[in-house]
């Protein structure tokens, strides 16, 4: 899964960024761009089925699914580099994911949440694997999920930041403004990263994490 993705951005840069990939976007085809969105869509749809099939205990599916996730991510990154020599450093600008608007972000920012998801799946896997039964407790959903909305905030704060200022939200994540947006977004260049709500959210995720394996001990 992880060398198909690369190989789709490989087919679309050498399309639209013959010349190597940089901000400002160029504008995409209509057809193409919903594609695209349906595509990412069928990723995690395809990550969920691991999920769906390797348990049914709700937590262990889970933890399935972000190591899925977590694996794929890290390879997509690892083919581009054999591929095509890209990304030059961890502290390289891209594009993160397309739903429900743009994520941007250093390279770094994803691997890293992709290493602790592996560590958490990694934890639950192992206490289901000693055929204990394992819960997630209320407050530690709370956290996870906590987590996961700040990383979010993180990877979309300077993009609509800079889209808000003329468009709605609904606007964004509608195909109702589509030429102005795209127009929009096409000479939109990331600014800034906020460090500092990627840790927040990945404080959350490590108490979770510290908080469950204190119990399960």
């Amino acid at each position: 899964m992880a060398f198909l993705e690369s190989a789709v951005v490989v087919y679309l840069r050498a399309l639209y960024y013959p010349e190597g990939f940089a901000f400002p976007l160029k504008e995409m085809d209509s057809t193409l761009a919903l594609t695209e969105l349906i595509r990412e869509a069928a990723t995690m749809v395809m990550l969920a089925s691991v999920a769906v099939l390797s348990s049914r205990k709700v937590s262990v599916g889970v933890a399935w699914f972000i190591y899925a996730f977590a694996i794929w991510d890290i390879f997509y990154y690892v083919f581009l580099w054999l591929l095509i020599g890209w990304p030059q450093s961890f502290f390289t600008w891209d594009i993160l994911f397309l739903l429900p608007v743009m994520w941007t972000g250093p390279v770094l920012a994803p691997v890293i949440n992709s290493l602790t998801m592996i560590l958490l799946a990694a934890l639950i896997v192992r206490v289901s694997e000693r055929h204990e039964m394992i819960r997630l407790k209320g407050v530690e959903w709370i956290l996870l999920i906590a987590g996961s909305v700040i990383t979010i905030i993180g990877y979309t704060e300077d993009y609509m930041h800079y889209m808000l200022r003329d468009f709605s939200f609904t606007d964004l994540v509608s195909f109702r403004h589509y030429n102005e947006v795209m127009a929009a977004s096409s000479v939109y260049v990331p600014q800034h990263f906020s460090w500092w709500i990627f840790a927040t959210g990945e404080l959350f995720f490590l108490v979770a994490i510290a908080g469950i394996r204190r119990r399960i001990r």
